[in-house]
């Protein structure tokens, strides 16, 4: 099981909440080899990307860093200013605000994902404020597999509702297409769960496919009430909201 070749692990944490089972792989590997433990549950900034490491092959960051500052988001104090990296070949773009880079960098980086043979994703999210037409001619561009918008917050709608109006006018928003997805955030401080279902329809109605992210506090451990989990399950599984998201727009 263990190759005589392996001669350090690196165990890298997203979340803090998974630092428990961080630390007992650490456990498990250190008759095996040298251990360290790191990655951004660790507040460590994330350095030039290397693909292939940490991420599965086709996974690409091309900049990190953002300028909100959003309450919520450890992006800023970890990673601190925007910085464009070097571009590396991917298909799914995982940065952390693409459109907040320079116009050449995001053009470099459509360059880059139309000639990559499987269709672009964009899975870190595209921040629906900044999004302008020539982005989206970029967008419809490319072999587009899936891309993700973002609501956060209540003042967030109005950004969102323009972006959808967007992305319609382009072909990318239709029915029984679900190439456009949103990130809901429900079960933040002061959230209930009325008006964070109430969010999930609003993104429907869209004609965007909801996905809802239940909030947790960096390092707490505990788990989120059943019920919380049972509407974040709800509005993130594509089957069911497939039946839904039917039925909001007829």
């Amino acid at each position: 099981m263990f190759p005589p070749e392996v001669d350090a692990v690196h165990v890298s944490v997203a979340f803090s909440w998974d630092m428990p089972r961080a630390e007992e792989l650490a456990r498990e590997w250190a008759p095996v080899a040298p251990v360290s433990v790191g990655g951004p549950a660790m507040g460590e900034p994330g350095g030039d990307f290397t693909p292939g490491l940490y991420l599965k092959h086709g996974y690409v960051i091309t900049s990190r860093g953002c300028p909100n500052r959003c309450w919520f988001c450890t992006v800023p104090s970890r990673e601190g200013d925007l910085r464009e990296l070097p571009i590396s070949d991917g298909w799914n773009l995982l940065d952390d605000n693409i459109l907040a880079c320079s116009d050449a960098h995001i053009k470099a980086v459509f360059a880059m994902l139309r000639r990559q043979p499987h269709p672009a994703e964009f899975t870190g999210g595209i921040e629906a404020a900044r999004l302008r037409e020539w982005h989206v001619s970029e967008l419809c561009s490319l072999r587009l597999k899936q891309l993700f918008l973002a609501y956060d917050e209540e003042a967030d709608f109005e950004h969102l509702h323009r972006a959808a109006g967007l992305l319609r006018d382009a072909g990318l928003i239709r029915n029984e297409s679900h190439i456009a997805r949103c990130y809901v955030l429900i079960g933040y401080p002061g959230d209930t769960e009325e008006a964070a279902e109430e969010r999930c329809h609003q993104v429907a109605k869209l004609g965007i496919m909801p996905m809802a992210m239940l909030y947790r506090a960096p390092g707490i451990a505990d788990r989120p009430s059943l019920s919380w989990r049972r509407l974040q399950r709800q509005w993130a599984n594509p089957v069911i909201l497939g039946a839904t998201m039917k039925a909001t727009l007829t």
